[in-house]
This record gives structure tokens, C-alpha cells and sequence, in this order.
């Protein structure tokens, strides 16, 4: 049963949710906080897709996301929608809603250990934090333990436990809707020699970010940041929207104030400047409300999985639809991005240093605004 939320329209066939509904600040177009031509678009998207054959992911907090991202321009909105969909049909073996119930990436622990990514507690406003640390990243070695394919394939399927159950079980707990992450992006050790490997990776991340699951960047930390970085974030921003710009925050070595500011300490690694040593390590511990019985609640995905017997695990040598990583491509640095540039198409990339404008939010990977 939808949630009442006195100052938005919610569809009882589609909004079924056990969570408030109701984002904290005042932001015109965010849950309840809509104007009448507002959800008159929500209703007209949602109508327009119906009427194409869509019956999923139809409920009003998705297509307000959408619409969002594009600026409230139905027409827009609508065709970013089915592009998301066409993907996720696509997306491996037998489609992202198959891929989540069943994908087990066993090669986690060893996959961190050159590339940690992963969800660690909350922030001071209740978003589930993200970090990313970038400076061991060597793709050759991955490669011997992972597939590229893989990869990515982990990087979807960790979009769709964001969106369920970690926002979920982190509204529940706060008692208003969160919809974004707080995203920390270690930079420390990334230097020219590694860019072929880290950017060109980040870049397909971030085109899967971008196009796909937009609106979920709540704030970004970059760490660490080089000598040089800051000079060129300050012509970069420029050209992106103002909204967005005040989500990112470039630090140097002395980020830990900043960004404590934000990240309560024991919810920080202690790597990171923090004081939390989870048990076995931060990085695979999970730690967060939606692990914690008092507000954790099955996935909506996990109810219709039921009892399906294929698992995809280890890797293997094969074909694919799944883009491979182009490890010999220098590209520039990349943030995911929810949001649409100027001219309305999907955007590939955001890139840094040489970014196109945007119109909304930038979004790291795992995560994915």
C-alpha cells in the first residue's frame, strides 16, 4: 500500500512503498514537494509509457527522477526511459531484473584488493556513503581474476540494491525519503601512469551511471586530489549547472575536516581519517541500516526471485552483449552523471577535464544521483 504523502499525488496500482515518501528539503519537483504541472507530467509520462506496453518501474518517485533529470520535458523524459529499459533487457545473460536475483561475485575480496568500491554506513543526513579507492587500480591484474564482463555486470547489480533495499531501509530510519548517496572518490596514488587503466573504465561506468540511473549523487568528495586537479575543476565548473556544482567538493590531503563535516566519524574507515575498523575491514563489511533488522526489509526484487536455481558465477572466457573495457584507450578522468547535457540526448560521459555542459548532477560509480 502506498505511503500517504499529503502534498504529492501518489498511484495506488504503481507507488507501493514502506518507506516515507516525502524528501526533507523544500526542492521543487522532488517528493512532495511537486507543483500541479508537475505531477500532470508524472501523469502524462507515466500515461505515454503505458500506452508503449511499459508496466515497470512506472511508479511516481522513478518518473519524477526522470523527468527531473531531464528538465520536466516529458517528450525527453519518456525517451530516456525507454533507452533505460531497452538496456536493462539487454544487460546479460537474460536481462538486469535476472542478473540481481542471481549474480554472485565470489572474486570480490580479491577484486578489492586493487579496486575497493563499496557502501559503508551513512552520512550525517542519513545517504548511505560510497567510497572508491582508485590508486591500486591494475586491470591486468583484475583481468586474471575477474572479467571485464563481470565487472560490470557487479556495478548494475549494486545500482539496483541502492535503489533497493539500501535507500529504502536508510529512509525508514531517518523518517524522510532519501533518494542520493554521499560519494567518496579516494584519488590518492592516481597519478599519469595510471590513467589508461583507471580512466577508461570509470568512463564506461559512468555512461552506465549517467544514462541509467539518474538523479542519485548526493554529494562527492574527491580526495586526495592531485596537484593540478582543483585549477582544472574550477574551469570545468563553469560549465555545469549550479546545482550540481554544489554537490562537489575537490580536497587535497588535508580533506579529513571537510568531509567529517559531513561523515561522522565512526561511519568513516579509519583509512580514511575515520575511527570505524569493521571486522574483516570496512570495504566488505556492508554495515548500514539496510543490514540492520530494525529497518532492513526484503527487496522487492528478492520477493520475485522466489527460488531460482541459476547463479552466475565464475568467470569465464565467452562472447558477450556487455561492453568490454577498452584498457588500451587513454580517456579523461569521468564522473557518472544522471543528467541531461544541453541538447537532450543521453550523454556517453561527463569528462574531466575536457566536460561538456550538463544540466544536473554528476554521479560516481560504484553508484550512481
Amino acid at each position: 500500500m502506498a505511503t500517504e504523502n499529503p502534498t504529492m499525488q501518489l498511484d495506488p496500482k504503481y507507488d507501493d512503498y514502506d518507506y516515507p515518501t516525502t524528501a526533507p528539503t523544500t526542492q521543487s519537483g522532488h517528493p512532495g514537494h511537486t507543483t500541479p504541472e508537475q505531477d500532470a507530467q508524472v501523469f502524462q509520462l507515466r500515461t505515454k509509457l503505458e500506452q508503449a506496453g511499459y508496466t515497470e518501474r512506472l511508479d511516481t518517485l522513478t518518473l519524477l527522477r526522470f523527468l527531473r533529470a531531464r528538465k520536466f520535458n516529458v517528450a525527453l523524459s519518456e525517451q530516456m526511459f525507454i533507452d533505460c529499459e531497452k538496456w536493462r533487457k539487454e544487460f546479460g545473460p537474460n536481462g538486469l531484473d535476472d542478473l540481481v536475483q542471481n549474480f554472485k561475485y565470489d572474486e570480490r575480496p580479491e577484486v578489492f584488493k586493487y579496486y575497493p568500491q563499496y557502501y559503508h554506513k551513512t552520512d550525517k543526513d542519513g545517504r548511505p556513503v560510497y567510497i572508491e579507492q582508485m590508486g591500486g587500480i591494475d586491470l591486468t591484474a583484475m583481468y586474471k581474476i575477474t572479467t571485464a564482463e563481470r565487472m560490470l555486470q557487479n556495478l548494475a547489480v549494486e545500482y539496483e540494491k541502492i535503489a533497493d533495499p539500501r535507500l529504502p531501509a536508510c529512509s525508514r530510519k531517518s523518517g524522510y525519503l532519501l533518494e542520493t548517496c554521499c560519494t567518496i572518490m579516494d584519488l590518492k596514488g592516481v597519478g599519469i601512469g595510471k590513467v589508461p587503466s583507471v580512466y577508461s573504465y570509470v568512463k564506461q561506468a559512468s555512461a552506465m551511471s549517467q544514462n541509467y540511473y539518474p538523479e542519485r549523487l548526493g554529494k562527492l568528495y574527491l580526495i586526495n586530489a592531485p596537484w593540478g586537479f582543483s585549477t582544472v575543476f574550477s574551469v570545468v565548473k563553469g560549465w555545469l549547472d549550479p546545482v550540481t556544482v554544489e554537490k562537489i567538493h575537490v580536497l587535497g590531503s588535508g580533506y579529513q575536516k571537510e568531509l567529517l563535516a559531513q561523515v561522522p566519524a565512526e561511519n568513516l574507515p579509519k583509512l580514511l581519517g575515520g575511527t570505524c575498523e569493521c571486522e574483516g575491514g570496512c570495504a566488505l563489511s556492508d554495515e548500514g541500516p539496510w543490514t540492520d533488522p530494525q529497518w532492513a526489509r526484503p527487496a522487492k526484487w528478492e520477493k520475485k526471485a522466489g527460488e531460482k536455481p541459476a547463479e552466475a558465477k565464475a568467470p569465464e572466457e565467452k562472447k558477450s552483449n556487455v561492453p568490454i573495457i577498452d584498457n588500451e584507450a587513454v580517456n579523461p578522468g569521468t564522473i557518472p552523471d544522471g543528467a541531461a547535457p544541453a541538447d537532450g540526448k543521453a550523454a556517453e560521459t561527463a569528462p574531466v577535464p575536457a566536460a561538456k555542459p550538463v544540466e544536473d548532477e554528476i554521479k560516481p560509480a560504484p553508484a550512481p544521483q
